[in-house]
């Protein structure tokens, strides 16, 4: 009899497919992405909405896998590595979307090509945790709350592909806030110390939670037409998760006020933080340094 390999094993009890990384689904909507644009529907506007939600799963992605070799035990490495590849894959089809539409010439180009004003992600996504785990927590619980929110809403969306990467989504990004919340209970109400730095984190981010509710002009026409998700509809959901999960943890909701704009421009228009360049600086250098490369 064989012996069963540590590669079997994280197979036989991921995915009945063999595929046990996570984020790499993408051939499950690949025979989507080409579908053609719903009726009224302008292709130009569904593009910079597959790039808004594409890029908040790309950034935001890329961020969690810097904690990989960095959390403070192997099983939540994986975890984390784990929720970066979910997004990575939801990243990839809606990119991929994005360029069939017009917006460039593939998912890779979209990534690795596009200068830090061309991003479309909510500042959120873009944030460095600093190395602190309580932080990390903080804003996976607020951005996963948020995104769940609207992956169910855009499960019903006249979109093809938006609706299949939702389908898909849902089931992942539940996951990710439910882990985020387990361990916001953990931390809030452990020791002194977990449970100040915990607070912390939470008065750190709580500022950038308020963009995740504006409504831009693109989503206001895709969502006239039965395509796009009200990103200010999703509060409710967000405020309920907060009610459930900082009461038990005796974390207090924070009142601090939004991050400013400029000119009502942020992340959707491609005004972003200063940490997104140094972040873009380091995941696109290896492919500015050699375009076109294939492994």
């Amino acid at each position: 009899m064989k012996e069963e390999t540590v590669y079997d094993a994280l197979s036989d009890a991921h995915d009945e497919h063999g595929q046990w990384a996570f984020g790499t689904g993408i051939e499950d909507v690949a025979t989507e992405i080409t579908a053609p644009v719903p009726d009224g529907v302008d292709a130009a506007d569904l593009a910079a909405y597959c790039l808004m939600l594409g890029d908040d799963a790309l950034v935001y992605g890329h961020r969690l896998t810097e904690w990989v070799s960095n959390a403070p035990e192997l099983e939540e490495e994986v975890a984390l590595a784990n929720t970066a590849l979910d997004l990575v894959g939801q990243a990839r089809v809606l990119l991929s979307r994005a360029a069939h539409l017009g917006a460039g010439a593939d998912e890779d180009d979209l990534a690795y090509q596009r200068r830090e004003d061309q991003f479309r992600n909510v500042a959120l996504a873009e944030l460095t945790d600093a190395g602190d785990f309580g932080h990390a927590i903080a804003r996976l619980l607020l951005f996963s709350s948020w995104r769940l929110a609207l992956l169910q809403r855009l499960v019903d969306s006249r979109d093809p592909v938006l609706s299949a990467v939702a389908a898909k989504g849902v089931k992942e990004v539940a996951y990710h806030r439910d882990y985020a919340a387990r361990w916001t209970l953990r931390l809030g109400d452990g020791t002194d110390e977990s449970h100040r730095r915990m607070q912390a984190a939470l008065e750190v981010v709580w500022p950038y939670v308020e963009e995740l509710f504006r409504v831009t002009d693109v989503e206001e026409r895709l969502m006239a037409a039965g395509v796009a998700a009200d990103p200010a509809a999703t509060r409710a959901d967000v405020d309920a998760v907060l009610a459930e999960v900082l009461p038990p943890a005796t974390l207090t909701r924070p009142d601090r006020p939004a991050i400013g704009t400029i000119g009502g421009r942020g992340g959707r228009h491609g005004v972003h933080t200063e940490q997104l360049g140094h972040m873009l600086a380091e995941m696109q250098s290896l492919a500015r340094q050699h375009p076109g490369a294939q492994w």
